[in-house]
């Protein structure tokens, strides 16, 4: 009886360490695969980059990593975003992805893309005043003010009226990412994109050959009437 339960003993034992010596065997080869993994290059932000600010390559650095662990937009190579500017910002050390980066082309492409069924894209030449100092950026919401001076017989006078009310900026010169944030470079233009139902383009086409126009940028806090449904 009693050799009967030493060897049974013997079995499970036996069992046993068969069973750890196969964990362990596993755990190496895992650990061998991790190894051989193979690294690729990672672009990364050396530094912090701001909103539409245009990427240089002392700007960017490389890391490696593991090919698995990597997005599918990952920037590889720092030549994919070199001279293109960010449409985000984008904090140091940061692991870089593709579509937050666009070409001063694609910016120009996609202007259709942003103007709403049933509306147009009219420009409007403007000076440093006119243009509220250039301080009006895309997305921001402007009223079209027109001066025209009038002849009434001897005299002439100088008719004012507000000939469209709170147009949506589309771009400014070539420019049409919003600046959010004080740093970002500071960009200088005389011209304004507006997005216009097709008559109140007319509308400012027609005045700015016959006098001047200036842009009244609107606030784009909303107060407790806006926020009423």
């Amino acid at each position: 009886m009693r050799s009967k339960f030493i060897l049974l003993l013997a079995l499970i034992m036996g069992m046993i360490t068969t069973l750890l010596f196969f964990v362990y065997i596993n755990q190496q080869d895992k650990a061998v695969d991790v190894q051989t993994e193979p690294l690729v290059t990672a672009v990364i932000a050396k530094e912090k980059i701001n909103i539409n600010q245009v990427i240089t390559r002392d700007m960017l650095s490389t890391i490696n990593v593991s090919e698995k662990e990597l997005h599918p937009l990952t920037v590889r190579d720092v030549k994919e975003i070199e001279g293109t500017f960010a449409t985000a910002n984008i904090e140091k050390d940061e692991v870089l992805l593709n579509h937050r980066f666009k070409t001063e082309k694609e910016e120009i492409d996609i202007i259709s893309r942003k103007i709403q069924d049933g509306y147009r894209a009219v420009s409007v030449g403007v000076n440093f005043v006119q243009s509220v100092s250039n301080l009006i950026e895309p997305e921001d919401y402007v009223d079209v003010v027109f001066n025209e001076a009038v002849k009434q017989g001897q005299e002439t006078v100088i008719k004012t009226e507000q000939i469209i009310t709170n147009a949506r900026v589309l771009a400014i010169g070539r420019k049409m990412v919003s600046n959010e944030i004080e740093e970002s470079e500071y960009v200088e233009y005389s011209a304004v994109t507006l997005e216009l139902s097709p008559s109140d383009g007319q509308v400012l086409i027609n005045a700015s050959e016959r006098g001047t126009i200036y842009l009244v940028l609107n606030t784009r806090l909303k107060t407790k009437e806006d926020e009423k449904p």
